[in-house]
Formats: C-alpha cells, structure tokens, sequence
C-alpha cells in the first residue's frame, strides 16, 4: 500500500474542502500508460472501485466527461444513444487538456476549466466509497460516490464493457 501523504493542494481538492465533502488522499508513483489498473494494484484495491475520469466529444466535438470504473471501458454506442447525440469519441490527450485544465493522467471531474456535463457509469453510484484523481498524476482521493456524483449533478448511464 502507497503511503498516505498529503500533496499540494489542486482545483480539484479546493473545490472538494469548499463544498464540505470529507476524503482521503492517496498517493502513488505515477507510470506512464498505467492508468487505473497500475493505481488500483500499487494502492491494494479493486480496480473496479478506481473511477477514471474520460474526457469525450460529441459529432459536434462538444466535449463531456464520463466516470467509469478502472477496469471497464465504455461502449460509446451505448453513451451516445442514453445522452442522444449521434456519436461520442475520446478526445485527443491536447483537446482533453485544454477542455479540462488538467493534464492526461490527472484529470479530475471536479474543477474543471471548461463546464461539461458529467455521465456517470450507474454502478459506481453503489460503491461504498471509491478513488478517483483528485487533479494530478499519481493523486487519488476516496470519497462517497453519491455525495460527489450530486456534486458534480452527473448524469447516471449504463455504458460499461468489461476489459
């Protein structure tokens, strides 16, 4: 297990103090292209409780973000019909950046630079508690799922296929 040590403050944890939801950081080396399933192993949990934070486009390149479990990616045919756009695509790591203020690897759904509405795989929501970045690479913090999707007004959809 990482240790737990408290990091600089990000957007993502002022905005978490402001608004009064408690959570726990966790710290991790960051590795290139591991995502989720290399936070989930070094940290000792399930993947399945590691919420990755997509950022993703519409046919009309308006941009959306998705929470979706660490081990599970998302079947954008199934997104777009439940959101009724016409197609969904992940966007490049520079237009998920610049739509975020964060860099790939560590963003998070709260405070981003740009409004988006944010969908939410519906299982999550019946995780006792689950990480999720909290605004830089190697940093998640735990938290209640249903206090931070309220938060966040996420939108739940049934969207997941497992890896």
């Amino acid at each position: 297990m990482a240790r737990r040590t408290h990091v600089s403050e990000t957007p993502a944890t002022q905005f978490l103090r402001a608004h009064k939801l408690p959570f726990i950081e966790h710290v991790y080396e960051y590795l290139e292209q591991g995502g989720a399933q290399h936070s989930a192993k070094v940290l000792g949990v399930d993947p399945f409780c590691v919420v990755k934070t997509l950022v993703m486009q519409d046919e009309q390149a308006r941009a959306l973000l998705v929470l979706m479990h660490g081990n599970r990616t998302v079947s954008t045919r199934a997104l777009a019909r439940q959101i009724g756009v016409k197609s969904v695509t992940p966007c490049t790591p520079e237009t998920a950046n610049r739509h975020s203020g964060y860099l790939v690897g560590g963003t998070s759904p709260f405070a981003t630079r740009r409004a988006m509405p944010v969908y939410v795989e519906q299982t999550i929501l019946e995780l006792p508690r689950m990480l999720i970045n909290g605004g830089r690479r190697g940093y998640l913090v735990e938290l209640d799922p249903v206090a931070a999707m309220r938060l966040l007004e996420a939108r739940p959809v049934q969207c997941a296929l497992a890896e």
